[in-house]
């Protein structure tokens, strides 16, 4: 699902696209109406945890930061972990995140007395690029997997 600043009165615009073996997720941030942000979210598709202790993302940017985001319920707003990574233009890589490296967020702030993260909570996850970087943007996620 697409979830973008619109939501807010803002104009970024974004779309994702299911290639063979990654999905796209590509579009405008627009700073106009206090706009701001543009996200890509997906219900958590790990059925069993178990002992794992990293998140590996293998994405390809293009030299913009990005936020993954993750949340511990199924509501459309409300509390995020996130791990902020910057991308390098054209370039693969495999990002690993491990749990108590995700920061608990609300709409831009840090949130104190949050539950530390544990994988095994995460009900949904996503990718959204934001903090004012304007125009357009592009990123490739090609896997997303649980990692010892």
């Amino acid at each position: 699902m697409i979830v973008n600043d619109s939501v807010m009165g803002g104009l970024s615009r974004s779309q994702y696209q299911i290639h063979e073996n990654y999905v796209s997720f590509r579009g405008n941030v627009s700073l106009k109406n206090n706009g701001g942000f543009a996200s890509l979210r997906m219900i958590w598709p790990f059925e069993s945890v178990n002992d794992q202790s990293k998140l590996r993302i293998k994405v390809k940017g293009d030299g913009s930061n990005y936020q993954f985001r993750l949340r511990t319920n199924r509501v459309f707003d409300g509390a995020s972990y996130v791990y902020e990574f910057r991308t390098i233009k054209d370039q693969w890589l495999d990002i690993e995140m491990k749990a108590e490296e995700f920061i608990p967020s609300f709409r831009g702030r840090v949130l104190r007395n949050m539950p530390a993260l544990r994988f095994e909570d995460v009900q949904q996850m996503g990718i959204l690029i934001a903090d004012k970087q304007k125009g357009e943007f592009e990123i490739g996620i090609k896997s997303i997997e649980l990692i010892k």
